[in-house]
């Protein structure tokens, strides 16, 4: 007799990733409290081969919370304050001479590196923000008229301030698309602050980042992504996907559209989220999970809306309440 369990056995094996996937949690569990969808989003971001800008105001661990994400994953990491004054060679490298070799060497910036942390990455003008196009979305520099390719994983976690806007400059909007999420990072709730205050008094003051530990190498990273690109999507959840952006484009709330490259972000993180869930294909919830930190900064909303207050996450929201799920 055929064994019918056997039809909902998983074709992919996810169980080592789940594991590591869990671990990562549990790691940053360690120091931040209450910020789990920021935490999985950020999982996701690193399993789909994304970057990632994270918004909120200060004091909320944006950057505390990027650092962990890197201190679990034994690879390469480096840190850019941005400020109104930074050089495109502050970012990318420069040309010195060498007077053994009698010749010009080329010294690379701390974007040669595996997780990329740019704090406030508002505050440099457009000359240094378009250095960065090049390295997230070529995974390459090039300086002098050669070019240096960087080194896999390679990742941008950005974040910025929402309120100050003194000193600041928009992001472009081509610069914005190259960003697989933009996660708001909200005000913990009472319950979870009053956990933080207790936890920071219980360390007396201290956060020690070297209790958190790696619990993933470039090479497992490789791997996990291999599988998360391999998962199954039915025909029907693709349509749905190409219904959810091609809405935002029909929408009198909204002056600028998604483009295409954000059907296929939300694509491949929604098989993140699957994968992370323990399921080998993907469901219309996991698509719903990744739709607003995946489209609300690929849109620009109508002045008029902007006036009333509104925020692209609102209508994001809206459109998938409007799209029809398939069954």
């Amino acid at each position: 007799m055929e064994n019918h369990n056997s039809l909902f056995n998983t074709r992919t094996d996810l169980g080592d990733l789940q594991r590591a996937v869990s671990d990562v949690r549990t790691e940053i569990g360690r120091i931040i409290v209450g910020q789990d969808r920021v935490i999985d989003l950020l999982i996701a971001g690193v399993l789909s081969d994304g970057h990632v800008l994270i918004e909120g105001v200060p004091g909320v661990a944006k950057t505390l919370t990027a650092k962990l994400l890197a201190r679990t994953i034994s690879v390469d990491f480096s840190r850019i304050q941005f400020t109104p004054d930074l050089m495109p060679s502050d970012v990318i490298g420069t040309s010195v001479y060498n007077q053994k070799l009698s010749d010009f060497e080329f010294r690379r910036g701390p974007v040669f590196s595996n997780i990329v942390l740019i704090d406030e990455i508002n505050r440099a003008p457009a000359k240094t923000q378009a250095a960065l196009f090049e390295a997230m979305e070529e995974r390459q520099v090039t300086a002098d008229g050669k070019t240096y390719k960087l080194s896999a994983p390679f990742m941008v976690v950005a974040t910025q301030n929402p309120v100050e806007h003194e000193g600041t400059y928009r992001l472009p909007e081509a610069q914005l698309d190259r960003f697989l999420f933009k996660i708001n990072v909200d005000y913990p709730s009472l319950e979870h602050e009053t956990k933080i205050i207790g936890d920071f008094h219980a360390r007396r003051n201290v956060i020690d980042l070297d209790s958190v530990r790696p619990v993933m190498n470039a090479e497992q990273v490789k791997s996990y992504r291999e599988k998360v690109y391999s998962l199954h999507i039915d025909p029907n959840l693709v349509s749905y996907i190409a219904q959810l952006v091609h809405q935002t484009r029909n929408n009198s709330a909204l002056y600028l559209g998604a483009s295409p490259r954000a059907s296929l972000a939300l694509l491949t993180a929604s098989k993140a989220v699957a994968a992370m869930r323990g399921r080998d294909f993907v469901t219309p919830d996991d698509v719903k999970f990744v739709s607003e930190p995946v489209l609300q900064h690929r849109v620009i909303l109508t002045p008029e809306k902007e006036m009333e207050g509104s925020s692209a996450g609102e209508v994001i929201r809206q459109i998938i309440e409007r799209v029809e799920v398939p069954r």
